[in-house]
């Protein structure tokens, strides 16, 4: 761990003294102290971190906007939105656009939120991931500086979606980010989050990305998480979100392939009638890693949970789900789904899957289960013998299969994006253009 030692050293050295400092101090003692998660560390049981290890990342000193505009031209999502673009953890104010915001709504990078209101940040950050929660979460608020400080006011419902697009470019050297996302959204209030993790295939970059988001009463967060980071690039996620009475949170999670790519979403149910739902797609191909972990904890009477986890997993790609809901005592009435299901295209395809249920209550509606299987050959010959070819039914079974989690992505150009990229990363590619 030489190299963040190295790193640390020189990121904090400059750093004016205070809460913020010695909070850094700690959390870079405590990732020494824990290391790299190991096999025998249950939570990592299904995932590697040795290669992560065993690279030399430093903290960009530039970065290529040329190439971040290549990479957008390219790739990006076309939306009418407020945005904040990120180039290897750098802010790119070029590439951003935060004109016409609301009043009620604060849009900033984390760096000039420092600057501007440091007991209001420092008061968020860490109250739900704090250093003693992971060591990959020890590790981004020990290099905490840049990020997105998002706060909706009372009774605001935002009509553009606000993005986040976390870039990564190739550089002179492997390089790392540690972004801090911190969202408050305000009693009543309604607004649409678009987190979207873009690399270019050159690209070797480790992003440690860790979101705190509070769901005041009655609020509404639609967040929608979209990941295609590169082949060469490694993400690890965590969210966490606090939801008070009545409120809703619904993630869309769209996992489009990476090095490896390790989520943890944790959701705490904390006021009677909040509900929360994770609609999930993994597609994995090559020798991606692809890891899901997300947890619910139902602390309230008369809350709700949805969870509906799909995995395509193709050539030597490995998926891991991991998916557990708490019911705590005393909190009755409760009503939680679970389901994943799988769908290996390749005899070396695989999938860890573990959906758990812990229940300490009596008047519950729970359930969870898990399958993994092939295509349908019924269905197979049913499509062949009106007229298909064998490649043309294999794609669009495995689109349908996909579609139920996709369904739900209520934006447009997103929707199209995973489309797209789903089916012309199939076998055998399927043109949608053409049906």
């Amino acid at each position: 761990m030489n190299q963040y030692a190295e790193a640390f050293a020189a990121f904090n050295q400059d750093a004016e003294s205070g809460w913020l400092k010695s909070q850094r101090i700690a959390a870079f003692a405590r990732f020494e102290h824990l290391g790299f998660p190991i096999n025998g560390v249950e939570n990592w049981k299904y995932t590697n971190t040795k290669a992560l290890a065993k690279r030399d990342f430093l903290l960009p000193k530039t970065v290529d906007l040329d190439a971040a505009r290549e990479v957008l031209k390219a790739r990006d999502v076309a939306l009418d939105d407020h945005r904040l673009v990120f180039v290897n953890g750098v802010y790119a104010p070029e590439l951003s656009n935060l004109s016409g915001l609301p009043a009620a709504l604060v849009v900033e990078p984390l760096s000039e939120a420092l600057d501007k209101e440091l007991e209001l940040t420092c008061g968020m950050m860490g109250r739900l991931a704090g250093i003693d929660c992971d060591v990959f979460t020890a590790l981004n608020f020990a290099f905490a500086g840049e990020g997105a400080m998002i706060r909706i006011g009372n009774h605001q419902v935002i009509e553009k979606p606000i993005s986040l697009i976390h870039l990564s470019v190739a550089g002179d050297q492997a390089s790392m980010s540690h972004p801090r996302i911190l969202v408050a959204a305000g009693a009543n209030s309604q607004v649409r989050l678009v987190e979207h993790f873009l690399g270019s295939e050159e690209a070797v970059h480790f992003t440690n990305r860790v979101a705190e988001v509070v769901l005041e009463r009655n609020a509404q967060l639609t967040h929608y998480l979209l990941q295609e980071p590169g082949d060469q690039s490694w993400l690890v996620n965590r969210t966490h979100v606090e939801q008070k009475r009545d409120s809703r949170y619904y993630c869309h999670h769209i996992n489009l392939g990476g090095k490896l790519v390790r989520d943890d979403l944790v959701c705490d149910l904390n006021g009677t009638g909040a509900e929360s739902e994770f609609s999930g797609l993994l597609f994995g191909r090559n020798k991606q890693h692809l890891d899901i972990h997300s947890l619910v904890n139902h602390n309230e009477p008369r809350t709700y949970s949805r969870e509906t986890y799909k995995a395509i997993l193709n050539d030597k790609a490995r998926g891991v789900f991991n998916g557990k809901v708490i019911v705590k005592k005393d909190s009755q009435q409760i009503d939680a789904q679970q389901s994943n299901a799988n769908l290996l295209l390749s005899d070396q395809a695989e999938i860890d899957t573990k959906p758990e249920l812990e229940i300490y209550a009596d008047d519950v509606k729970c359930s969870h289960g898990a399958t993994t299987g092939q295509l349908d050959e019924t269905a197979l010959f049913y499509l062949k013998s009106r007229g298909l070819s064998d490649e043309l039914a294999r794609g669009l079974l495995t689109l349908a299969f996909a579609n139920e989690v996709v369904d739900k992505i209520d934006i447009e150009p997103i929707y199209q994006l995973v489309e797209t990229t789903v089916a012309g990363h199939l076998p055998h590619q399927v043109n949608l253009d053409d049906l």
